[in-house]
């Protein structure tokens, strides 16, 4: 299957260079000094405030990753293999999202900008409500349905995510030109950064809390709404990017001949 993945790669990107390779010497821009170029796009407000969004947002994805499945068992005591299912259904959930926003965002044409922007803030908004509601399950108990929150969660982070990576398409093109690179790599190291970063404070968040409050059901209910904080700051930010761009004014053409006396 790999060996088949890569033969297809290569048949797709087959003969891209050539075809371009005229233009792009045609088109081919002075160099500039890495630390010149990145002080360049980090000047741009909607680059800056989009590479804000995206390590804020995937710090909260992350923060939740590696502390949702034990929850389960934890809290609710359930057994490895019924956690294990649980956590399928949120990533089924994921995936549903992103198919979601895939089919609904292709219809939309010309505003899909506008309309992946808000998919972004609605998928933020929807996981903060789901953190709430599962912080709110440990103290309910049995009679929460934990298996629809772990759906629902999975559905807000897909659709959060597709529409936050289809977004980042639709911007690495606005601003300066010749900086899409730049734009794309600062924003994939803020991704990672976080994503990295979320993980390892999500879980010594736990420990800090459980110690602090002296229960398991509190600490991961702090930990909860702690992510669900950083869902609706990243909604906040996300309402703040691609905005749409001014028009200017056509100049009014200076009338003579007819009106003169």
């Amino acid at each position: 299957m790999s060996a088949a993945a890569f033969a297809l790669a290569v048949i797709a990107v087959w003969g891209v260079e050539r075809s371009v390779a005229p233009q792009a010497v045609e088109r081919r821009p002075a160099r500039v000094p890495f630390r010149q170029a990145l002080a360049q796009v980090w000047a741009e407000p909607e680059a800056r405030r989009f590479t804000v969004f995206v390590f804020v947002s995937m710090l909260a994805y992350s923060a939740q990753d590696l502390i949702l499945e034990p929850f389960a068992g934890a809290v609710f005591g359930r057994s490895l293999g019924e956690s294990t299912r649980l956590a399928s259904l949120q990533h089924g959930g994921v995936l549903l999202g992103m198919i979601v926003v895939a089919v609904a965002g292709s219809a939309f044409g010309g505003h899909r900008v506008a309309a992946l922007k808000m998919f972004t803030i609605g998928g933020c908004l929807s996981a903060a409500a789901a953190m709430l509601g599962l912080a709110a399950a440990g103290f309910i108990g049995e009679a929460w349905p934990l298996a629809t929150s772990y759906v629902a969660l999975g559905l807000a982070n897909g659709v959060f995510a597709a529409g936050a990576i289809a977004t980042m398409m639709q911007l690495v093109g606005r601003g300066r030109e010749s900086r899409e690179g730049v734009r794309m790599g600062l924003w994939g190291a803020a991704q990672a950064i976080a994503f990295g970063l979320g993980g390892l404070l999500g879980a010594a968040a736990l420990d800090v809390a459980r110690l602090a409050l002296g229960s398991t059901v509190g600490g991961y209910a702090a930990v909860f709404v702690g992510d669900a904080v950083l869902f609706l700051v990243s909604a906040w930010l996300a309402l703040g990017i691609a905005r749409p761009r001014p028009v200017a004014a056509a100049p009014i053409p200076a009338i003579s001949g007819g009106m003169e006396r």
